[in-house]
Order: structure tokens, then sequence, then C-alpha cells
């Protein structure tokens, strides 16, 4: 019989993160010219304290655009309420939190960690090799 598969088998483990002091439009540069829609965001220790998504980076262009000042810190426009997976969760399981939310990718975490990330792509290819 055939293993399932693992969150840790699928996700990606080498990750762009940023840092909460980052100025926002470094941040935002930074998704733009690595072609990535978020990224997670690590306090110095390392501890997960939050994600910026590209739509944070448009809400911070809207007000910079209003108020006629572009500034401000990832700390100010990152979600701080981050969903996270398990990587020793199995794929099935994975996929059906991507079924239950609007997140197109979730940070992993092992033993209260980063480890990694998994996407929707990644939770479909599983699902895909699991027929095979």
């Amino acid at each position: 019989m055939k293993r399932v598969a693992l969150v840790s088998d699928y996700m990606t483990r080498e990750l762009i993160t940023l840092s909460p002091q980052t100025e926002i439009n470094r941040a935002m540069n930074i998704l733009l010219d690595n072609r990535i829609s978020g990224a997670p965001v690590l306090a110095d220790d390392g501890t997960l304290v939050g994600v910026l998504s590209k739509k944070d980076c448009l809400k911070a262009a809207m007000q910079a655009s209003y108020y006629r000042s572009w500034g401000g810190r990832v700390e100010a426009y990152m979600s701080r309420d981050v969903q996270t997976l398990e990587a020793g969760l199995d794929i099935f399981a994975a996929t059906n939190a991507f079924l239950q939310s609007a997140f197109r990718r979730f940070p992993v975490i092992e033993d209260g960690r980063l480890v990694g990330q998994i996407s929707r792509a990644d939770a479909l290819r599983a699902m895909k090799d699991s027929w095979d």
C-alpha cells in the first residue's frame, strides 16, 4: 500500500522572507521581482509574525496615492492572524484546508518553526500524484 503524502513532501523549502521593519516599497519590489504573491514575515529570532501579500501591498499603494506619501514598514500592512499547516499533516487534510479558506498558500511549521510553504498548486500536484 502506498504511503499517504505529507505536506513536507510537497512544500517549498527555499523561501523569500521579510522582516517587519522592511520598508513596504522595498517589500513590494521583492514580491514583484521574484514573481511571488506573498512572503512570510519573520521576527529577528525567526518567529513567524505575519504574512505580506500583494493584496496588502495594494492597500499600501492606495494609501500612498491618497496621502501623496509613500512609506511605512511591512509590520503596518502585513496580516498578523496567520493560519499555518504542520509539516507532518497529510496532503488530504492540507487540501481540505485550502478548500475551506481563501488562502492561496500556507506557511508550514515544524516544532514551532517555519520550515516551508505550501501552495494550492503544490496540493494539486500531490493529489495528481496520488492518482498515479
